[in-house]
């Protein structure tokens, strides 16, 4: 074959990513054509194509390894990138009620979106070093400003501010442990460095490259110790792009860290596996007491969003398929309750701007029964209790980390939920038992439909995608064994 000539069917795995750096440049171009200061064309077709490659994602499944092996398609890699994909485009939604107030008015607003979630479906789909770090890079850079969009907002700016300084550090951690991998094993590849893992056995080199590595990622995540921005730059930012922040690039290096974890670092389980059950216990501890005192709205979704990451780590301390399975079931059910909870909160706005502390809740059921309604069940759904969705996530993490015989790691889970059940309630109590405060204004359209979908979900979980949702996880997790 001539090796001057392309050959476009080899990249079948890669076309979704192809289709939206394509459909990102191309909005790109239409946003500086229309030329205009508010653009909200480039917003919906931005959502149209997410959903696009969504589609392409599902229906079109091809596996394989494609450039020189630094880029991997597989039904785990699918299943991820849906829920990244998922998030984006509801994100994107979130933020067109109010879209001037809230800063997001501008098309490069969605555009910056778009590139974010490129760079997620390459860290989902990193088989390399090298495409992990550009990929992470990439939706680095673009959340880097989109937590600064609102210009004039001195909370926005330090907001992104904290964020890039903080992501730098993280970025030469990162880096510092991939130099130490390629050193001791002489090679970037994921695949290979397994093999040579394997060959040549456990070193302190090699473990001290793991520590860095993981604790890269765990910025990312927002695991405890790496968590410290998360509370400042939800709070600072402006509360549409929290909801991206909270969703999306969460279930990216999510599924980063479990694929490093269960097949590359695979033959020195022991060492990795109490790392992330360290992560675990702190994130699920600290966020349940350090949410107890909080008055701002995002900072208490700041730390619950801590707390739900180290559940999920729950899952994956195991180090089993059964792990993994409660890892994507957790991260899909926590992307919808945190979808639906933020559009309940950008629902309950006034004629002074939008709710920031929890006493502003105070009589919303009164006055917005629908919303305090959903947002309700959310908080219950979020606490774990049953028979919502929240439960079940709960459920499938615990049950891997106890078929793993990890107890004590179980039962410190049971109780942080138990703590944690605190400040969900008391959502709830000022929302139904305290005297209102406030009068709301009316609930956009877009808002009501994301939070009766939302609702819809999480109450009927396992009568009517519950199973298709396992099955998924199950087909998904059983890629990387």
């Amino acid at each position: 074959m001539n090796s001057d000539v392309i050959d476009f069917a080899s990249l079948a795995p890669a076309y979704p990513e192809m289709l939206l750096a394509i459909g990102a440049i191309v909005l790109l171009l239409v946003g500086v054509v229309i030329n205009k200061e508010r653009s909200p064309l480039v917003s919906y077709l931005s959502v149209v194509l997410l959903v696009v490659v969504a589609l392409l994602v599902m229906f079109q499944p091809v596996d394989g390894v494609i450039f020189n092996g630094v880029f991997i398609a597989d039904s785990f890699a699918r299943f991820m990138k849906v829920l990244v994909l998922g998030g984006s485009a509801f994100a994107l939604l979130l933020s067109l009620p109010n879209a001037v107030e809230n800063g997001t008015h501008k098309f490069e607003y969605a555009i910056l979106v778009l590139l974010a979630t490129l760079g997620m479906m390459m860290m989902v789909s990193a088989n390399d070093l090298m495409s992990l770090y550009v990929g992470l890079e990439l939706q680095s850079l673009a959340l880097y400003v989109l937590a600064a969009i609102k210009r004039d907002d001195s909370k926005a700016t330090e907001a992104g501010l904290k964020y890039f300084v903080l992501g730098a550090l993280s970025s030469g951690m990162l880096l510092y442990g991939a130099s130490f991998l390629y050193g001791f094993t002489g090679h970037t590849n994921l695949q290979e460095i397994v093999i040579a893992i394997a060959n040549e056995g456990r070193s302190i080199g090699l473990v001290f490259g793991v520590v860095f590595l993981l604790a890269g990622i765990a910025f990312k995540i927002s695991a405890v110790p790496f968590h410290m921005w998360t509370p400042d730059v939800y709070e600072g930012a402006p509360t549409p792009v929290t909801a991206f922040f909270a969703t999306a690039p969460k279930v990216a290096a999510m599924t980063l860290m479990v694929r490093l974890v269960m097949d590359t670092f695979a033959p020195i389980s022991h060492d990795w596996q109490q790392i992330v059950i360290f992560l675990s216990i702190a994130s699920m501890v600290l966020a349940a007491f350090a949410a107890i005192g909080q008055k701002s709205i995002k900072r208490l979704i700041a730390y619950s969003s801590i707390g739900h990451v180290g559940f999920a780590l729950v899952g994956l301390s195991s180090g089993t398929q059964v792990g993994v399975e409660g890892v994507a079931i957790y991260m899909a059910i926590y992307v919808a309750m945190t979808v639906g909870l933020f559009a309940c909160i950008l629902s309950l706005r006034s004629e002074e701007g939008y709710v920031e502390n929890i006493d502003d809740l105070a009589g919303a059921a009164q006055t917005r029964p629908f919303v305090a309604a959903i947002m309700a069940i959310l908080m219950f759904s979020l606490i774990g209790m049953p028979p919502l969705a929240g439960f079940f996530a709960k459920w499938h993490a615990f049950l891997a980390a106890i078929d793993a015989q990890l107890y004590v790691l179980a039962v410190i889970g049971v109780l942080a939920s138990a703590v944690s059940a605190f400040y969900y309630l008391r959502v709830v109590k000022v929302m139904y038992f305290d005297e209102p405060v406030r009068k709301f204004a009316v609930v956009p359209a877009e808002l009501n439909i994301i939070m009766a979908v939302s609702g819809f979900l999480i109450v009927t979980y396992y009568f009517t995608v519950g199973s298709p949702l396992a099955n998924a996880a199950h087909i998904a997790a059983g890629s990387l064994f």
